[in-house]
């Protein structure tokens, strides 16, 4: 246990701390290589790993593959300018109708297409718009913030989604139907309690006269007019692969690359860029982590987990919930939410009550909103963020994070309930 647990800390840490641009992939990849030489874990359980993540790595890769395309359509551009025409210079308005629109593409686009896309247009925009440092920090920390914190509704809103969901063959409908209420009452909170926490930093009103129309952001408009089609197809399509228990991938993917084929003819995108661009460090980042991850669980982790899983469940359904998201959530914080995923999903399987797999996914989105490290996409929009001149440090971070989450999770697990 000793040894799996320092491993696994000291791949974590070079994960985050990615010296000379080391890539989240390879240093994941070399911690699974590390397991299996030191005996944390076997040859076989990298392979129980691979099958449990394979579909969900896909699935994300092809998610982020649309939204790339989709954002050189100018499609994401669009969406923001109509929200900021939409508010009439209205600066709680625009704040709100912000966060809704970033719940829309957390939905639909997962948490991470929203960190790699949507930050830098609205950054851009509340550039353009003259804000100042401390309303612009508010914007940015809200869209950070709910970029997470709305990326329940459906499996591939976020790839701790698709991760569960397939450990737990859990189909596309009954997964939607379930999260509906908790992710609207997340959604809601989110906006609230944001709104409370920032309201002294957003301005009154904002000069909205000169920015750019929807309309000029297009740079394809037959592309643009066949996304609305193809999107809608796309969602009809995960609910005929739900019937039939295809992997979410099947549509995920291979939509995605219908999509770019499409948009290639059009001469709306260059295809080889796009796949070069796409985030493929990601597919050995899941894998290589997980292997690492399966060597907690050999250690005993998932275990001593599961008993404090059962000993919730002794105390009432409402402890059972509340806490598992909770315990969820802390350790997403501490730890990320990847591992936290996989751990949580044996040790509940182990605790015998598949129904809580829904309050650890909360949990896991939304409890690492509370630390910069708790999830991929946070480091993601750090990075984006740090890229365009915008440094946040950890301390003014987290000051936002654990004043905002507590609430909004609880919030959450109350809609399972």
């Amino acid at each position: 246990m000793i040894l799996a647990v320092s491993l696994f800390l000291v791949t974590l840490l070079f994960i985050i701390w990615q010296p000379r641009g080391l890539q989240i992939g390879t240093t994941a990849v070399v911690g699974a290589v590390v397991a299996v030489i030191l005996g944390v874990v076997s040859p076989q359980d990298v392979w129980t790993v691979t099958s449990i993540v394979w579909d969900a790595t896909l699935a994300f890769i092809g998610i982020i593959i649309l939204s790339m395309v989709l954002d050189e359509i100018g499609f994401f551009e669009w969406a923001a300018l109509k929200m900021v025409r939409l508010s009439k210079g209205n600066g709680n308005l625009m704040f709100i109708y912000m966060m809704i629109l970033g719940a829309l593409v957390a939905a639909f686009f997962a948490n991470d297409g929203a960190a790699l896309i949507l930050t830098p247009i609205i950054l851009a925009k509340m550039k353009y718009l003259k804000l100042n440092p401390v309303a612009m920090f508010a914007f940015l920390m809200a869209g950070g913030f709910i970029g997470d914190s709305a990326s329940n509704p459906l499996v591939i809103s976020n790839l701790t989604n698709i991760v569960t969901a397939g450990y737990f063959q859990i189909g596309f409908w009954e997964y939607a139907r379930t999260m509906f209420l908790p992710n609207l009452l997340s959604i809601i909170a989110s906006i609230v309690v944001l709104w409370l926490f920032f309201r002294k930093d957003i301005p009154s009103h904002i000069d909205v006269d000169h920015l750019a129309t929807p309309e000029s952001a297009i740079k394809n408009m037959t592309m643009f007019r066949l996304s609305w089609w193809f999107l809608g197809l796309l969602m009809v399509g995960y609910f005929i692969g739900d019937a039939y228990h295809l992997p979410i991938s099947v549509f995920a993917l291979g939509g995605a690359l219908v999509f770019l084929a499409i948009a290639t003819y059009f001469k709306a995108t260059k295809p080889l860029l796009t796949i070069k661009a796409a985030p493929w460090q990601v597919v050995w980042f899941s894998i290589g982590l997980y292997v690492v991850v399966y060597g907690l669980k050999n250690g005993g982790l998932t275990t001593y987990l599961a008993g404090v899983i059962m000993e919730l469940q002794s105390m009432g359904n409402v402890y059972a919930v509340i806490g598992t998201g909770f315990l969820s959530a802390i350790l997403s914080s501490v730890m990320n939410n990847m591992p936290t995923v996989m751990i949580m999903d044996i040790a509940i399987a182990e605790a015998g009550n598949s129904a809580l797999a829904y309050a650890n996914i909360i949990g896991c989105n939304l409890g690492p909103k509370m630390t910069p490290i708790g999830s991929l996409a946070t480091l993601l929009w750090l990075h984006v963020l740090a890229q365009k001149g915008v440094k946040i440090g950890w301390g003014e971070y987290m000051k936002v994070g654990l004043a905002i989450t507590p609430p909004v999770l609880l919030v959450a697990l109350i809609g399972l309930l």
